[in-house]
This record gives C-alpha cells, sequence and structure tokens, in this order.
C-alpha cells in the first residue's frame, strides 16, 4: 500500500539548499561570466523566508563582496523593510543572474537560461509566499511577458515558478527611486501593502515537493571555481 510522499522538513530543505549553493559556485556553464566574475552571488537571507525579493543581475559591489544589495539600493530596501517591520534577515534577496555580465550589459538569453535551475531551486527549497520582482528586468523574465514594470507594479498575481506556485509582486527596483522622489513615493506605498500580501494563505501548489536528490559535492572548492578572493563557504553559507 503506497503513501503520499510527505513534505520535507526545514532541515532537509536547507540542507538541499547548500546543495544548489554548491553547484552554483562551481558553475562554469556561462564561459565569459565564469571568467570575468569575482564571486559568485547566490544570494542571501531566511532559508525559511516568507518574503523573496528578486533582482537583476549582481553589479560591481556585489561581485566583489558575493553578497546582494550591498550598495545604497540595498540600504534602501533596508530602510523599506523596516518601514513595515522587517529586517533583512527576515527575507531572502536574489538575482535572475549569480554572476555579474561585464560592465553591467543586460544578461544575455542562454545566461538566463543557464541560471535558471538555480533560481527555481531556491524558490522551491526557501517556499517564499510572496516574492518582489525588483524592476523592469526580472519581472518581465519571471512573468514571461514584455509587459513593463510601470504598468505591473504593486499588481500582485499567483503564478508558477519551477513546481512552486507563489503571490509575485512587481515592485520598482529600489535604484531607480534613489534619486526620483515620485517614484520613491510609489515604492514606499508598494511596499506597505506586503504585510498584507504575506498574511493571504499561500497559493495551492501544483503539486507535493520532494526533496530534491543529493548529488556529491564538487572536487573544487566554491573559493576555488569563484576566484581567490571569494568569501568561504562558511560565510556565505551561514547567511542562510
Amino acid at each position: 500500500m503506497s503513501s503520499e510522499p510527505s513534505e520535507p522538513s526545514a532541515a532537509q530543505r536547507r540542507e538541499a539548499l547548500k546543495q544548489v549553493y554548491e553547484r552554483a559556485h562551481s558553475c562554469t556553464r556561462c564561459a565569459e561570466l565564469a571568467r570575468t566574475r569575482k564571486n559568485v552571488v547566490f544570494g542571501a537571507g531566511n532559508a525559511d523566508a516568507d518574503l523573496m525579493f528578486i533582482g537583476e543581475a549582481p553589479g560591481a559591489s556585489e561581485d566583489e563582496q558575493g553578497l546582494p544589495f550591498v550598495g545604497a539600493a540595498g540600504k534602501l530596501l533596508e530602510k523599506l523593510l523596516e518601514e513595515i517591520g522587517l529586517k533583512r534577515t527576515d527575507v531572502f534577496i536574489g538575482n535572475t543572474l549569480k554572476c555579474r555580465p561585464p560592465g553591467n550589459r543586460d544578461p544575455q538569453p542562454q545566461e538566463i537560461e543557464n541560471c535558471r535551475e538555480y533560481l527555481y531551486s531556491q524558490v522551491e527549497l526557501i517556499e517564499p509566499r510572496v516574492i518582489c520582482t525588483l524592476g523592469n528586468f526580472a519581472t518581465k523574465l519571471l512573468r514571461e511577458d514584455p509587459t513593463g514594470i510601470t504598468r505591473l507594479h504593486g499588481q500582485p498575481e499567483v503564478l508558477t515558478l519551477g513546481r512552486r506556485a507563489v503571490r509575485l509582486y512587481p515592485i520598482f527596483h529600489p535604484a531607480a527611486a534613489l534619486y526620483t522622489p515620485r517614484m520613491l513615493q510609489t515604492l514606499r506605498e508598494d511596499f506597505q501593502r506586503l504585510p498584507e500580501l504575506l498574511a493571504l494563505p499561500a497559493p495551492s501548489q501544483p503539486e507535493l515537493l520532494e526533496v530534491p536528490e543529493v548529488e556529491a559535492e564538487p572536487e573544487s572548492s566554491p573559493a576555488d571555481a569563484a576566484g581567490a578572493d571569494a568569501p568561504t563557504e562558511v560565510d556565505q553559507l551561514g547567511l542562510f
């Protein structure tokens, strides 16, 4: 007599997330990005977060430190979170690409496709109720639709990313609001709705999530793969 598979525990999901981290840090699917990056920016935050933020790709500061949103935009994001009673450590922050495109150019279609597995795995294992896409690029990519952020911001919708149904909530990128008071006010107003969205029941899932199969660790260390100045595994894994 067969039984229904049980949902993975928080500990199981975190261990699986570590394995995704290991694969990402030794990834060489995008030859140019693997050659030019200083660090793989996997993402950081709470591995059980109800709220997840997804931006476009790491910038120069993120590539240097190996952490997402560490510049002025990140500080604004933290301020907006504080205004709704949350801290950066309460959420998970990542990007559609884990490596910085040279010169901050737009990610190329093949690079997006190469990195999609890592993003979808993060969504499946963290199990956020709400995902905020930050700006045009991330919004268009996750919705697979060319409609821009100006029309979509502040409008939640339920969709499936990989095998996980989430409530997607597009908002302006904090960087775009830094020097435009009108846009900053709009961003603040959209943020104010987040507690309401987080209080809603989680979307119905298309199927029961199974724990991903454990893979062997890569022979080379994450620091070797990402570069000599990369943060150690312990440094980054401690962030989630």
